[in-house]
């Protein structure tokens, strides 16, 4: 079942197909798992471009390392009173990786974020848009039309979005506050 509070939605207007739709929350790791399913890493010929796939494989392998995230994480730290991840550092301080002290505290860090920095780099390197075409694909997913959709296709779309929600459907309500649902016919109100 559908988590509650995952807000499903019949979309329906005058200038827009009809629809259902929800809001899932997408990571990385989601979407690269999305491109090496579809075989979106390609050559400009349409054959599978190897060395991004690669790449996409070796990221999802330091996403998915908690040794290596807590070290990247601590690591961070490792020169008292700099962080390495403070807004407009480049600007402020661009030739910090050559301060001695401060390159030999945070070295691990530098290497750790330089590999990290590298594979994403081949990995939204494709041609044509091929990343943000792919990032745009699997929000479509999100959304299934129904023109001219009988009931048996309305619960296919709603199977659809209860497997693609399956690992997202921990949400927690986000209500605004002062704001309380109105039943009409509440005796109460």
């Amino acid at each position: 079942m559908l988590n509650p509070t995952m807000p499903l939605l019949l979309r329906c207007s005058d200038n827009a197909m009809p629809a259902i739709t929800t809001q899932l929350s997408f990571t990385t790791s989601h979407l690269l798992n999305y491109m090496l399913q579809q075989n979106k890493f390609q050559n400009t010929d349409g054959s599978i471009n190897e060395e991004r796939t690669a790449a996409a494989k070796k990221f999802l392998g330091y996403l998915n390392d908690p040794q290596l995230k807590k070290e990247y994480e601590v690591s961070r730290w490792n020169s008292p009173g700099f962080d390495p991840q403070r807004p407009f550092l480049e600007e402020d301080q661009p030739d910090w990786k050559t301060d001695p002290k401060i390159s030999k505290d945070l070295s691990r860090y530098i290497e750790i974020n330089d590999e990290l920095d590298a594979t994403w780099n081949t990995i939204t390197s494709g041609p044509d848009n091929e990343f943000t075409r792919a990032e745009n694909g699997l929000l479509m997913c999100q959304r299934v039309d129904l023109w001219c959709a009988g009931e048996a296709e309305v619960e296919a779309a709603l199977k659809h979005l209860l497997n693609l929600g399956k690992e997202c459907n921990d949400l927690e309500p986000d209500t605004p506050e002062y704001i309380t649902e109105f039943y009409p016919g509440a005796s109460d109100l």
